[in-house]
């Protein structure tokens, strides 16, 4: 009686033996059994990724995409302020330019005012001392002259004493203010 229990169930895919004949998915036999489990498994798959996996999933691409938005809109606002950072050194670098050719052109017009001051004074004191040096040399040609005209009177004494004649002031005068004029 155990026999024929077993090959009732067994059916046409198993031998005498207990071994499968070919492969046991393919046994026509089986077949409902196997759709049936295939269905509840499926069903219960469905269930567990619809009720708990994917909602998870979902939450998790949407947190990631709100970051990603997020980042990306800090970014831009970064980006802007550091443009906007930009403009205004670049405005204050112009600036400050500005200032410091501003600056050294206030302070090479002092400088020349200053120079040009210092010039006059320096010209007016080499005016004075050019008029003093050529009156103290028109003294001294003055004074040369005479004496050159006291020494060329008392050579010319001398030399005519000398050469035994008489010496004439008045004459000797004459000849040495006739040779002096020219």
């Amino acid at each position: 009686m155990a026999t024929e229990t077993t090959d009732a169930v067994a059916g046409a895919c198993v031998d005498a033996g207990g071994s499968a004949l070919g492969m046991p998915q393919l046994c026509a036999d089986w077949m409902s059994n196997q759709i049936f489990w295939l269905v509840i498994t499926l069903i219960a798959i469905y269930f567990v990724m619809s009720r708990i996996a994917l909602p998870r999933i979902g939450a998790v691409l949407a947190e990631r995409s709100g970051t990603i938005t997020n980042d990306i809109a800090a970014a831009e606002e970064l980006k802007n302020k550091a443009a906007e950072a930009e403009a205004a050194y670049d405005q204050a670098l112009l600036d400050a330019r500005a200032e410091a050719q501003k600056i050294v052109a206030e302070a090479k017009a002092e400088i020349q005012a200053e120079l040009d001051v210092e010039l006059q004074k320096a010209d007016a004191e080499i005016a004075a001392k050019t008029a003093e040096s050529e009156a103290a040399i028109a003294e001294i040609r003055e004074g040369a002259k005479k004496s050159v005209n006291a020494v060329a009177k008392d050579t010319a004494k001398a030399l005519v004493a000398a050469m035994g004649g008489s010496a004439d002031a008045k004459a000797i005068t004459a000849a040495i203010t006739a040779r002096m004029k020219g």
